[in-house]
């Protein structure tokens, strides 16, 4: 299931430290430049690539954002 949360939710989450993977997906460089603290970067022209190994977990909650809505 595909679900949108708000900052403010997403900021509720990291305070309350829930379980959860926050995955950026943005160039690396934007990653390197400023990101949430925990977040894994995962470029989008390298998900197929990578994704299965850095979120292996397929039941895992995972909280992905960008800088842009596309």
């Amino acid at each position: 299931m595909i679900a949108t949360i708000s900052r403010d939710e997403l900021k509720e989450k990291i305070d309350r430290g829930d379980d959860f993977l926050l995955v950026e997906t943005l160039a690396p460089t934007a990653y390197h430049h400023a990101h949430l603290p925990g977040a894994i970067n995962l470029p989008p022209d390298q998900v197929k690539e990578i994704a299965p190994t850095l979120l292996p977990d397929k039941a895992a909650e995972i909280v992905v954002y960008c800088a842009n809505p596309t």
